[in-house]
């Protein structure tokens, strides 16, 4: 069971802090709620942008051993910044930063050692989908040995909103991939760069792929033919940080 302190619960307190500003990860809701107190709540959430879900009542029990009232609000972790402030902050340092984004990588522990790797290998920032990917939680936190508290992190609605702007900005959009016949090692990662990364089952959907500017795998001479997704992530930084030292 997570610590109290990660979430709150409740009607009432959730709203509160809603309209107050506070950051979350994503609120849950009991499946069937009813009542105009819910639908203030549900039309809040949405006007913010605050990723939600319904689940069974079972799960809202476990979680909090009082009176949740059909509510659980995780709080965010970390101080996640504005994508635009991100690109900005990060061209104001290099002239080619890169930049991670990971399209449902939703696994708590693979996406906190991908923050470790991408904070030892000097990426600008971790570009995540608000909907479908890892919370950065206390477990994340732990398992990146604090690096997502050091390294800018940013949500977006869709993931398609960042590579349209990046590549107006200059930047060459990086899939990594298994449908290319081309190598990692052919790509050029001294320009502006956001590699893509998917998650172990689907990979990167086929909206964003359709966006990236070079797709490329990593060669593989095993029989098993993929990778743990945070140990790719890290085999595609650091030939990044190859070529750049």
């Amino acid at each position: 069971m997570e610590e109290k302190q990660h979430y709150l619960y409740g009607m009432h307190p959730v709203e509160e802090a809603v309209r107050q500003g506070r950051k979350f990860e994503k609120v849950l809701f009991k499946k069937g709620l009813e009542g105009e107190q819910f639908r203030n709540l549900l039309s809040e959430v949405e006007e913010r942008g605050i990723p939600y879900q319904f689940v069974p009542g079972e799960k809202l029990n476990y979680l909090v051993k009082g009176s949740h009232q059909g509510v659980v609000a995780y709080l965010a972790q970390i101080e996640y910044v504005e994508f635009e402030t991100m690109v900005e902050n990060a061209l104001s340092k290099r002239e080619n930063p890169v930049f991670l984004m990971l399209d449902g990588v939703s696994d708590v522990r693979n996406f906190g050692a991908i923050a470790r790797s991408a904070e030892c290998a000097g990426i600008d920032g971790i570009i995540l989908p608000a909907k479908g990917g890892a919370a950065i939680n206390a477990d994340a936190i732990k398992t990146s040995a604090g690096a997502l508290l050091r390294v800018p992190a940013c949500k977006v609605t869709n993931l398609k909103i960042p590579a349209y702007y990046l590549k107006e900005a200059g930047f060459q959009i990086v899939a990594a991939t298994e449908k290319t016949d081309s190598s990692l090692y052919e790509v050029d990662f001294r320009k502006p760069t956001a590699i893509v990364m998917g998650s172990e089952g689907s990979g990167i959907s086929n909206a964003l792929l359709s966006l990236c500017d070079v797709k490329a795998r990593i060669p593989m001479m095993g029989e098993i033919g993929s990778l743990n997704v945070s140990v790719a992530c890290a085999v595609v930084m650091y030939e990044c940080v190859r070529q750049r030292i």
